[in-house]
């Protein structure tokens, strides 16, 4: 769950650094690279009161993975863009991902810590991983950058999500929510 937080805060900040270098190789308007960062936290936000109900409908360890796996997906195709256009499609599908990440994260804490104090800790620590990964996003997209180059920044998603993934299925108990409330379209 930490580490689903880490690479969606990460995503946030990361890319922040790489704009002149998008925009000098992408050919790219002032208002095309703006896009590549706001898409990212405009779906985010958008999307994650869906991400935590479709978690509480159809299992919340089957939705950490499926959005790590739709985040992962977005990562390697903003890497391999070859338009601005496509960064910024890809860049909307990696933050639909991490929408269903982040809320379905927090779910299962709360779900497997019964505790109160061990439930207060493990929130605790989710949460300082978050904000972690908000100041750690530009010094590892600013290393990336000047090592490999701005493609580099989406790169790191994808070991860190493979891992997420295993250790989600080996470590994660399945749950839903007992009450499922039915779906209100226009809401």
């Amino acid at each position: 769950c930490c580490l689903s937080s880490l690479i969606t805060g990460m995503d946030l900040t990361i890319a922040n650094l790489a704009i002149p270098s998008i925009r000098s190789d992408l050919a790219a308007s002032a208002a095309h690279t703006q896009w590549v960062i706001a898409i990212y936290a405009l779906v985010v936000a958008s999307l994650q009161l869906l991400g935590g109900a479709a978690g509480d409908r159809f299992g919340r360890r089957r939705v950490l993975q499926i959005g790590m796996a739709i985040f992962m997906v977005g990562s390697l195709l903003c890497s391999l863009a070859p338009s601005i256009d496509m960064l910024i499609v890809a860049r909307a599908l990696q933050a639909f991902g991490a929408s269903m990440m982040n809320p379905v994260a927090l779910a299962i804490i709360a779900q497997v810590f019964v505790v109160p104090d061990e439930r207060a800790r493990a929130m605790g620590i989710w949460g300082a991983v978050f904000g972690a990964s908000l100041a750690l996003g530009p010094v590892v997209g600013g290393f990336l950058i000047d090592l490999f180059g701005w493609r580099s920044v989406f790169w790191i998603n994808i070991p860190v999500g493979v891992v997420a993934i295993v250790l989600c299925a080996l470590l994660v108990p399945e749950s839903r929510s007992a009450t499922v409330r039915g779906i209100d379209p226009v809401g």
